[in-house]
């Protein structure tokens, strides 16, 4: 579980959030920041014994920086008022179908899959489940899978057939998809509850057979 004054800081550079008040206040980040990391390194040997792609991996070579780019942004505030990790083959700099937690409060979420693929994966992905769609919607349909996710995200999704393909298509509503996210928000209680590892475990083991067919088709 989380230490409740990680969650504590938080909100308070949500209230902040500006370059004095984060350096009067960076010891207080870096236990945080640790704290946080430390969660991961817990986590990661946990996924690993359904997913071996991610065993190995450091926790600290997964969590993002709390610095936001602000160049292209009409929101300037320079840090982000989350802590965020991503788990995958390869680190955070893979663009491998992987799982990824986003701790802040009132907005916490844990999630996975592959977002905003780039051209030729995303064409390779909609090509094998074009294919495989039985077994795709085996997938997505799982009992367990739907318990924690419903279904995918339908974030940005296409309002016509991708390119190739025609509205007849039995996997048309799948094929309109640009993003293939597994998403389940969490309740900011269950972030310093005893039983978060567990609870994050079960949700990532619901997504495991997702992750394995994308990184399949974009092999």
């Amino acid at each position: 579980m989380l230490n409740p004054q990680t969650l504590k800081f938080l909100v308070s550079l949500k209230k902040n959030n500006n370059k004095e008040w984060f350096d009067k206040n960076r010891p207080t980040y870096e236990t945080a920041r640790k704290d946080f990391q430390t969660f991961v390194d817990t986590l990661i040997p946990e996924l690993a014994r359904f997913d071996k792609a991610v065993a190995g991996l450091e926790g600290k070579k997964c969590l993002f920086r709390i610095n936001r780019d602000v160049r292209f942004s009409k929101n300037k505030s320079p840090y982000k008022t989350n802590f965020g990790a991503i788990i995958n083959p390869g680190g955070k700099k893979s663009n491998l179908p992987g799982y990824y937690i986003h701790i802040e409060p009132g907005a916490a979420f844990i999630a996975g899959g592959v977002w905003m693929p780039e051209a030729d994966k995303l064409n390779a992905i909609r090509q094998e489940i074009d294919y495989n769609l039985p077994e795709f919607q085996k997938i997505v349909n799982d009992k367990n899978f739907k318990k924690h996710f419903g279904k995918l995200s339908q974030e940005d999704k296409l309002v016509n057939p991708p390119k190739g393909y025609d509205k007849e298509n039995p996997a048309l509503e799948l094929l309109k998809l640009k993003s293939f996210i597994a998403y389940k928000d969490l309740d900011s209680k269950v972030l310093t509850s005893k039983t978060f590892l567990k609870q994050c475990v079960e949700t990532f083991k619901a997504m495991y057979a997702l992750n394995l067919f994308l990184r399949r088709a974009m092999d």
